[in-house]
Parts: structure tokens; sequence; C-alpha cells
């Protein structure tokens, strides 16, 4: 039971905080006629995000590992920029109303800011 309730409660942070995303970040954007529409289209989009991350964050730290080393590190940064453009693009291909404008600045900010809620959430919430 425990794994469970943590990965509900990784998905719902991770949704929340697309939701805030889309909020604060100019260029993320969620078109939705009602709150079921975007609650289930939030939801839908941190469980792309997460299995996105989940595939391919390893396969590229692993076969990029001299950028990481070379860049101490922030090569992550356009890195997950690319990952939150790749999940932006698996939504629009599943017709769902979430997008982000661009790399540069709605894609690496949004990841960032995706990145820093949910880190925050999941200490408060104690999702492990």
């Amino acid at each position: 039971m425990g794994f469970l309730k943590g990965l509900l409660i990784r998905l719902a942070t991770t949704a929340l905080a697309f939701w805030l995303a889309t909020l604060l970040i100019p260029g993320i954007t969620l078109d939705s006629d009602s709150a079921v529409q975007t609650v289930t289209t939030l939801i839908l989009v941190a469980a792309i995000f997460g299995v996105v991350n989940a595939v391919l964050q390893p396969i590229i730290k692993t076969v990029g590992c001299g950028f990481y080393l070379l860049t101490l590190g922030l090569i992550a940064l356009v890195v997950n920029g690319l990952l939150f453009l790749l999940t932006s693009w698996i939504a629009d291909q599943a017709e769902l109303p979430f997008h982000v404008d661009g790399f540069w600045p709605a894609a690496v900010l949004g990841a960032l800011f995706v990145g820093i809620v949910t880190w925050i959430l999941g200490a408060i919430l104690d999702r492990d």
C-alpha cells in the first residue's frame, strides 16, 4: 500500500506543479473548457512527464555523462527543458489541451519550476 500511496502523491504533486506552471510561466498553456477536463489533463500530463523522465533521463545521463561532467551539471537544464518539450509534444499527439510554446524560456523555466515545486511538495507531504 505504501508504494501506491507514494505514487499517487507523486502524481498529484506533479499535476499541481504543472497547474501552477500554467498560471505563472508565460508560454505554458492549458486551454480546457471545464474543471474536470483541466484536472484530467493535468493528471495525464503529469503521468506522461513521469514516464518520459523515468525512461529517457537515465539513458541520457548515461550516454551524456561526459557533458554532465564538462558543464558541471548545467546541461541538466537543457535536458530537462527538452524532456518538458517532449511531454508537450506527446500531450499534443494525444490531443490534450496542454502546450509549451518553445524551448526558451517556457520549457526550461517550466521544467525548473515543476522540479522545484514537486521537490518542495514531496518534502512537505513525505511521499516516500
